[in-house]
């Protein structure tokens, strides 16, 4: 059993990322899996959803869906920067969509009224500890990931490829893969913290 602080320093974001991990897809995929459906939430709510895109899939949504919708929103000046990190990220292995499921959110402010503004924030706070409880135990299996959040300007493309529910909110993409290069040294602020 991997000591949980050790696990939590290794955890960083990690941009250099490639093809070549040492679990098949469908390892991945349990364990992806696995790290959302143990994820806990407000009033056992389970509001997140995600979709692994592997290899080609993870590749696609990089150098079309990123690529085009952000062509046409950037400046011309600043998108050569955009397009070298695009491409960084279509060198993972495959990409996590993040979404939270609304429907649920909006049946339990109808069944518990008074806790109604309290359901949007709980589910937030689910989908960030789905995130994190994936990142770690991606990290314990020595697969880097990082989190970018393209969303809106992705949302339709991907929901027509993917017949993706109306209900669906997207609210993160994490490319992870092989760790072709570690992360930086990290500056930890203390001061005022506690």
């Amino acid at each position: 059993m991997t000591n949980f602080t050790d696990l939590q320093t290794k955890r960083r974001s990690i941009y250099a990322l490639g093809k070549d991990v040492e679990l098949s897809n469908q390892e991945l995929i349990d364990t992806i899996q696995g790290a959302v459906l143990n994820t806990p939430t407000a009033f056992n709510s389970q509001t997140s959803r995600v979709v692994i895109l592997l290899d080609e899939e993870s590749d696609a949504f990089w150098n079309e869906i990123a690529y085009s919708e952000l062509e046409k929103v950037t400046p011309a000046e600043a998108f050569e920067g955009t397009k070298e990190r695009l491409k960084g990220f279509a060198q993972a292995k495959g990409t996590i969509l993040f979404y939270e499921d609304q429907d649920v959110v909006k049946d339990l402010q109808e069944q518990f009224p008074l806790y109604a503004d309290n359901f949007p924030i709980w589910s937030e706070q689910g989908h960030g500890i789905a995130l994190y409880a994936t990142w770690l135990a991606l990290a314990e299996k020595n697969i880097g990931m990082n989190v970018q959040h393209y969303n809106p300007l992705v949302d339709a493309q991907l929901a027509e490829k993917y017949d993706i529910p109306a209900n669906w909110k997207l609210r993160a993409q994490a490319p992870f893969g092989q760790i072709v290069a570690p992360a930086g040294d990290k500056d930890i602020q203390t001061e005022g913290r506690f």
